[in-house]
């Protein structure tokens, strides 16, 4: 006797991932990250320094060099503008050190660099607080001063 039913199917069901959407998913996001990420870095520059400098170099004239002592006191280093002689740094307030830097900045026309020097000791929050004080008064460029460490790293000529 034959078991009598209906008709046998022969179909075999294929399990495929459909990966097309995936896939433009994903070059939208990298499209997205390729735009967004310069616009991210596009507001802070900062040239750090690639190599030790063995040889000490005097102040030019003109330069403008702020310090940041271990207790977290400014010093302004400048030109006397009344003798033209390098008077040494000066402590300056924290209240008068924006005027000041307007002042010096307000008759530069294409020289607008601040060299910084702070203590390894302080905080970075202070540092930064310098940073936007000389951003405010029209600093455009600002370079920081390091130590120099000349034996440890004897010159090769």
């Amino acid at each position: 006797m034959a078991m009598g039913g209906g008709k046998k199917s022969d179909a075999v069901v294929a399990a495929n991932i459909n990966v097309t959407p995936m896939i433009d998913v994903m070059l939208v996001l990298l499209i997205i990250f390729m735009i967004v990420t310069p616009a991210i870095t596009a507001g802070f520059q900062a040239t750090v320094p690639r190599a030790m400098n063995p040889e000490s170099k005097e102040e030019d004239e003109g330069e403008i060099r702020l310090g940041i002592d271990k207790d977290g006191k400014f010093f302004l280093d400048i030109t006397d503008p009344r003798t033209g002689k390098y008077t040494g740094p000066r402590f300056i307030s924290d209240a008068d050190l924006p005027g000041q830097l307007v002042t010096l900045y307000a008759t530069r026309t294409t020289d607008k660099v601040l060299y910084l020097k702070a203590d390894q000791e302080i905080q970075y929050s202070r540092v930064q607080e310098a940073i936007e004080i000389a951003r405010k008064a029209g600093v455009r460029v600002i370079g920081a001063i390091a130590e120099q460490d000349r034996a440890a790293h004897p010159v090769e000529r």
